[in-house]
């Protein structure tokens, strides 16, 4: 009677206990087992925990290292960047711009199993992949109402050896020791999150002693080989930025060993660590990587595709306008075009191209989805200048006495960028004017082919007969200084020598054509073929009526190596003339020259108070001209451009010359700078071979030096350039000026 009431306890606790646990299964089945348990055959039922994955049944990619996040598109018009180009501003892109689509996991297939199998988690799509250490899910409280069962055995199958030790590291279920539901659950995270599984599922078995733990878990496959799969997958033929060697270097240690998606991950690290310091800002691994049963792993890639590029025009308090300048002005400075890839660097070179047209006063980008979540629509944002001037005056001078002039300047004429210009000057004598008209870029050309075309009219006083500190010659009727008035027209076509319009030429060459009448007057507009007696009488120009036709051809070619076109630090600049008179008119001529800057890097001085590139610069030149030479076309040496210490064209005139200039360039506060010069300029004996001698007739030497100091203002026109000289003949002068002399 003893053993029966015990035994009747037994089950009705034992109901208690599986009603509690939420197991389901035929009271007959229990009966029969429960028989069966008191016989000497021991037969066991099994029985299926019902385990579920948090989050809807989807794999806690977290234990991974790999975050979850879904990145959709975007509500808003637009997305704005802070990109803004004002002078040298920088290009700063955030991250996380494309929308993503949803690429579920595909883990590798298992053979099916007769348990009720826990299903294994689906991964989410992952944006950015940050680096997270998997860490253990943290123990929740067990609710004091959650049943309890006694573990009588804890099984591992699927794996052997490392792998078996790691599971049973991995899990808090250990034989003798009660567990719930929420503690297998954990157990399962745990497994998941070492990185080398793809499946695991539990089965309690009922046995005598208590409940029989069976953790069946499937290892992820050997790693053969990584791939990548970029979007959007049709849009473009053009292949990935993505060096095939930095995705090999990225995952080759983990080849031939099982996956572990921890591992797994710090490759997806590098891979997006490669974009980002490239350029390629929009550019990262998203969803999740898809997992072949044969080892190879497939990551999604959205590198970030323009879809579209778009000019928008605001004013001043950023409201949206209509822009004066057409589109195609601003996109052919656009290196990034629909389908590219964006790069950072290249939309900070593009920028500053679009700014450097001068006609915005800012321009800055933003970002919109766009159609396809992984593309993105790129607009370039300008503020328009006002690009038109006008301006008018009054003086009087030696030259054309009292006059007055108008003149007006459109740097963007129809909105496409090109320039005319209109000065005139009506004095008592005469009327002067200056008519240019320029395309920096003909429309259609790849190549960025311009062309310059002007008519004037221009009255100056030549520094081959008027100096500053030497003799004037003076002309025969009004004892004068010479003017010489040209009036005429010409045309220039220029062209860089490079691949494309976005690659740095190696040569620019320039080739054109110009027409000019000239005439040698006095200060009342009358012909003045000669100089006075005192200065021996001699022709003022090459014909004897002081009229000369003169029709060139001209040829330039350039190369320019330097760092910085304003500051130079580094690099070389050649320039090479020559200009050829046609046998159209009574003057046949030729006139070639050349000149070359050098730019050494160095520190003789160690500033500690400033910091600022410190520059040895040099610069040779020299021309000759074969032929019939009209006097006001000699070559003029001296001044603040020549050898400094000598007034302006002070030093000499001739057929031919030579100079070479030494500086040393160095900071000395962060608005200031300074230099120590050396010039030398000789006319190489040729003096005499111009007409009427005029550097003979000045007492001009013809070979001479300069040596000083000088320093250099900040200002927004420029470095305003003051140089103290002292010349070989003791004599010193202060030279004024724009910029580097070269």
């Amino acid at each position: 009677m003893l053993v029966e009431n015990k035994s009747q306890w037994q089950k009705t606790l034992l109901l208690i206990l599986l009603s509690t646990l939420g197991f389901s299964f035929p009271l007959k089945a229990f009966a029969q087992t429960n028989v069966l348990s008191q016989s000497s055959d021991v037969v066991t039922a099994s029985i299926p925990i019902p385990v579920t994955h948090p989050e809807n049944e989807t794999m806690p990619m977290a234990h991974y290292g790999i975050a979850q996040e879904k990145f959709a598109k975007s509500e808003t018009d637009s997305i704005p960047i802070p990109v803004s180009v004002k002078e040298n501003a920088l290009v700063s892109t955030p991250t996380n711009l494309i929308a993503q689509t949803e690429t579920p996991v595909t883990p590798p297939q298992t053979p099916p199993v007769t348990e009720t199998p826990v299903t294994p988690p689906q991964t989410p799509p992952v944006t950015e992949t940050p680096v997270t250490p998997p860490q253990t899910p943290p123990v929740t409280e067990t609710p004091s109402e959650e049943a309890r069962v006694l573990v009588s055995e804890v099984s591992i199958t699927g794996v052997e050896g490392e792998l078996k030790d790691l599971v049973y590291n991995s899990i808090r279920t250990n034989p003798g020791r009660t567990t719930t539901r929420s503690r297998l659950q954990e157990d399962i995270n745990a497994i998941y999150a070492t990185g080398y599984f793809s499946n695991v599922k539990v089965t309690p078995e009922d046995t005598q002693l208590g409940v029989k733990i069976t953790f069946a878990v499937v290892p992820n496959p050997i790693l053969q080989q990584v791939e990548i799969q970029t979007l959007p997958e049709k849009s473009t033929t053009k292949k990935s930025p993505l060096p095939p060697e930095v995705l090999k270097k990225a995952f080759e240690e983990q080849y031939g060993k099982i996956l572990n998606l921890r591992d797994l991950q710090e490759g997806i690290t590098e891979i997006n660590k490669w974009y980002t310091d490239n350029g390629y800002d929009l550019a990262q691994v998203v969803g999740a990587p898809q997992i072949s049963p044969d080892g190879v792993v497939t990551l999604i890639i959205a590198e970030g595709q323009l879809q579209n590029i778009q000019v928008r025009y605001f004013n001043s308090e950023q409201e949206e306008v209509k822009g004066k300048t057409r589109e195609f002005i601003v996109t052919r400075e656009i290196q990034l075009k629909p389908g590219d890839i964006f790069n950072r660097r290249t939309a900070q070179e593009d920028l500053q191209r679009v700014f450097g047209l001068g006609l915005f006063e800012d321009v800055k980008l933003s970002f919109a989805p766009g159609d396809d979540p992984s593309q993105v629509i790129m607009n370039v944002d300008v503020v328009e200048n006002n690009t038109g001037s006008l301006a008018a005056g009054a003086g009087i001078s030696s030259t054309s006495g009292l006059f007055g002039t108008v003149s007006y300047q459109e740097r963007n004429l129809g909105g496409n960028n090109q320039t005319v210009g209109l000065e005139f000057q009506l004095g008592e004598r005469e009327l002067l004017f200056d008519v240019s008209f320029q395309d920096p870029w003909i429309g259609g050309d790849p190549y960025r082919t311009s062309y310059t075309g002007n008519i004037f009219r221009r009255r100056s006083i030549s520094l081959v007969y008027d100096g500053t500190d030497t003799e004037t010659i003076r002309t025969e009727r009004n004892n004068d200084s010479p003017r010489v008035v040209r009036t005429g027209a010409g045309f220039t076509l220029s062209r860089p020598l490079a691949e494309d319009a976005f690659s740095k030429a190696d040569w620019v060459l320039t080739t054109g054509f110009q027409y000019q009448h000239i005439e040698v007057q006095d200060s009342d507009s009358n012909l003045s073929p000669r100089s006075g007696q005192a200065f021996g009488n001699q022709k003022l120009a090459f014909n004897n009526s002081g009229i000369d036709d003169i029709f060139t051809v001209r040829f330039n070619a350039s190369q320019d190596t330097r760092d910085n076109g304003l500051r130079p630090n580094s690099g070389s600049l050649l320039l090479l003339g020559m200009e050829q008179s046609l046998p159209l008119t009574s003057i046949l001529f030729n006139r070639v020259r050349a000149s070359y800057s050098y730019y050494l890097p160095l520190k003789l001085i160690n500033f500690d108070f400033v910091k600022g590139p410190q520059t040895l610069a040099f610069n040779f030149q020299g021309g000759t001209v074969l032929g019939d030479l009209p006097p006001y076309e000699a070559f003029v040496i001296g001044g603040s451009n020549s050898v400094r210490g000598y007034g302006e064209g002070d030093l000499g005139n001739g057929r031919s010359f030579f100079q070479a200039t030494a500086e040393y360039r160095f900071p000395i506060v962060s608005f200031l700078a300074g230099t120590l010069f050396f010039d030398y300029g000789t006319t190489l004996g040729s003096g005499s071979a111009v007409i009427g001698k005029p550097s003979e007739v000045r007492g001009l030497s013809g070979d001479g030096f300069g040596y000083g100091l000088g320093v250099r203002v900040q200002s927004p026109v420029g470095p305003i350039r003051i140089d103290y000289a002292i010349n070989n003949e003791g004599d010193n002068r202060i030279h004024f000026g724009i910029g580097e002399k070269f």
